[in-house]
């Protein structure tokens, strides 16, 4: 089973007061970049893997999904979710994306943010969605970036001169990273960028777009602190097609 950290109370404490999860997809950053990789959601089934407080979902929904499915292994992100949740064509259910069981050809649209790092078969996970999806349909998702996750003691690195940089460890080396990040113990996946875009591939994706993301000039002079992101990507946005 994947670690279900979301339900860990210091993790959940510490989530629920970042910025993304209180002011939802405006709040994320990367949010433009990945809108702009999604094909138009009017009359589409939709299915969200590791909806967490279900702001996409409802997004969707607002966009003219015809139905949205939200998938979390966290009990609390899903009480989250309905308890912010309305509109009757949304569901939440509690899944493990390590063992998916979608129905085939189903959804027009599978989405994910920042979950897939978790998840240890993600052959498997792919496989699983492109069943899920009918002929044509879309997989769009976000993902820690291969060199934001490469290191085994995360964290900028300061010079004598104040100069800052990210070390990277071990890049080849994939497997489990273990990283104290809102609680002790968080573990994620490491693969390099290869074995992530070929996954995809081997499960019969078409590969549409890849966006190693940075903030823009706009981004950063509305919050300078992002201006670090631009020292290493720290996340990856990817749009498959099936």
């Amino acid at each position: 089973m994947t670690q279900n950290i979301y339900d860990d109370p210091d993790f959940f404490l510490g989530y629920s007061q970042m910025a993304r999860s209180i002011n939802g997809l405006d709040a994320a950053p990367e949010w433009p970049a990945l809108k702009t990789m999604l094909p138009p959601m009017q009359g589409l089934a939709v299915v969200d893997l590791g909806c967490g407080y279900g702001w996409f979902c409802r997004w969707a929904s607002e966009q003219g999904a015809h139905s949205v499915l939200g998938l979390d292994v966290s009990e609390k992100m899903l009480e989250q979710a309905r308890t912010t949740t309305s509109a009757p064509h949304i569901r939440y259910e509690r899944a493990d994306l390590e063992h998916l069981d979608l129905p085939a050809a189903r959804f027009d649209l599978a989405y994910s943010s920042l979950a897939l790092h978790y998840i240890k078969d993600l052959p498997g996970l792919f496989a699983n969605i492109h069943a899920a999806l009918k002929p044509g349909a879309y997989f769009v998702f976000s993902i820690e970036h291969p060199i934001f996750m490469a290191p085994r003691n995360p964290g900028w690195i300061t010079d004598a001169e104040g100069r800052k940089s990210w070390p990277v460890d071990s890049y080849q080396l994939e497997g489990e990273r273990v990283t104290n990040w809102l609680a002790d113990g968080v573990i994620k996946q490491h693969r390099t960028l290869g074995t992530l875009l070929n996954t995809l591939i081997a499960a019969g994706f078409s590969i549409q777009h890849v966006n190693e993301w940075g903030p823009t000039d706009a981004q950063v002079a509305a919050q300078p602190a992002l201006a670090e992101e631009r020292e290493r990507p720290m996340m990856m946005l990817v749009s498959v097609q099936r």
